[in-house]
């Protein structure tokens, strides 16, 4: 009896004291919000070039406050592991979809989405690294580009509906 009393309690704080995940799940429900994601990874490269300028800051202060220190770089890690995941989990697990190799132009989008979304998780690991504002640039170009592939001419608005 006490010992399946344990069982139940350490299950119950198990569930109740995990992180809750935010991400949008791998089952195939049909709800996706493209243009948000790409929203919000512009947001996290926004958060992360704002992280980076504070630690230089921070840095060469003749008093260095560590604390804040230590909150911006925790800041700047938080939002690249962001990018990675939704680069991950949503398009790449997702959205991006196998191409026919038969299809030309549908194999070239494909390896364009591809390549893009690599880069972009390998730019945001690399700005865990460091504070080279070079890799928000890279962050920038590599998502535009898969944005443009993706997308192509047509856009979605954030309510999932196509516009041109």
């Amino acid at each position: 009896m006490k010992k399946s009393l344990i069982l139940i309690l350490l299950f119950v704080l198990t569930f109740t004291l995990s992180k809750t995940i935010f991400a949008h799940c791998e089952v195939p429900c049909g709800i996706y919000q493209d243009e948000l994601r790409i929203e919000l990874i512009k947001e996290h490269i926004q958060t992360i070039e704002k992280a980076m300028k504070q630690i230089a800051k921070l840095q060469s202060a003749d008093e260095v406050n560590y604390n804040q220190l230590v909150r911006w770089i925790n800041t700047k890690e938080h939002h690249a592991k962001l990018i990675q995941e939704v680069a991950e989990q949503y398009f790449l697990h997702q959205r991006v979809k196998f191409a026919d190799p038969r299809d030309e132009e549908k194999q070239k989008k494909y390896i364009s989405q591809l390549i893009s979304l690599h880069q972009l998780i390998v730019y945001a690991m690399k700005s865990k690294q460091g504070i080279d504002l070079k890799n928000i640039e890279r962050m920038k170009k590599s998502l535009a580009t898969f944005e443009e592939s993706y997308f192509g001419e047509h856009r979605h608005k954030l309510d999932g509906a196509h516009k041109k």
